[in-house]
């Protein structure tokens, strides 16, 4: 059976841009009895469902928050997903099904095309939060040559996984809390920086954290936040959630298909998709 139907698993999922990038690149290649869904889906129901699917189903696109049940339920995974802890990606395969994370190539588009950045040896890079994201983000670090991550969260607890991660992908870390903190003293000698907290977190320290050249703030609505605000009035590049979202669907396009992701046709449906919102910048 040929397979040809993919979706996006997550709680909450409606409001996932996913099926506007993965339609447009299903069209662009031709694919024309591809499909993909939204399905409302937790961590804890994934396994199940997954294991029901037909094998006419290619590959899941895994968001919020089933990234790490996703790996675990994997019957083989990348070894970045490996280092990161979690997946974005499951590839239906002949033995089973694939992880991968895909967010790492989300993350690293950004910085390098939408951002333009390029790490100086040895250089220090910030994260805010210590999510999925985070964890992606520290892998990601390590392939961009960044090899100091300072992360900032509010319960030192609650970084745990990010510091595993951050230590299998060779990247030393620091952590520090919200509380106390001297935000321009920490980005001061910094060459990047990631936001995955909501805006309103970082609004108190925006002008402290705009020192750092290159911005990604994986934030896209509402835009601009106060932390893209402030790096661009002193002159900085700020990445957007949706260069993220981008580049980390190029990969499971091709995984899922195997053809190369057509690029220009996702990135105009999705500029199509949010000029109305967001008239953003979008690069591939």
């Amino acid at each position: 059976m040929v397979r040809s139907k993919a979706a996006i698993l997550g709680k909450p999922v409606a409001h996932s841009l996913s099926p506007v990038l993965h339609e447009a690149a299903y069209r662009a290649l031709g694919l024309v009895d591809w499909t993909y869904e939204r399905v409302e889906m937790d961590a804890e129901g994934l396994p199940g469902f997954v294991s029901a699917l037909g094998p006419e189903w290619a590959g899941l696109s895994v968001t919020m928050p089933g990234k790490r049940a996703a790996l675990d339920f994997a019957t083989e995974a990348s070894a970045r997903a490996l280092a990161a802890g979690a997946a974005n990606t499951l590839v239906r395969k002949d033995s089973g099904w694939f992880a991968d994370c895909t967010d790492i190539d989300g993350v690293i588009g950004a910085l390098r095309i939408a951002g333009g950045f390029a790490a100086p040896p040895g250089s220090t890079g910030v994260i805010l939060g210590a999510g999925g994201t985070a964890s992606a983000t520290v892998v990601a670090f390590a392939e961009l040559g960044v090899t100091r991550a300072r992360l900032v969260v509010r319960d030192p607890l609650r970084a745990k996984e990010t510091v595993a991660a951050a230590a299998r992908a060779r990247v030393e870390t620091e952590v520090h809390t919200w509380a106390g903190t001297d935000f321009a003293k920490l980005a001061a000698d910094a060459s990047v920086l990631v936001s995955t907290v909501p805006p309103a977190a970082v609004a108190g320290s925006a002008a402290g954290l705009a020192a750092v050249d290159c911005v990604l703030d994986v934030i896209y609505h509402p835009w601009p936040t106060p932390l893209a605000e402030a790096v661009t009035a002193r002159g900085g590049r700020v990445a957007t959630g949706l260069d993220m979202l981008l580049h980390q669907a190029f990969g499971q396009v091709e995984q899922f298909t195997g053809h190369p992701a057509p690029r220009e046709a996702m990135r105009e449906a999705l500029r199509a998709a949010t000029d109305n919102v967001l008239p953003l910048p979008i690069a591939c």
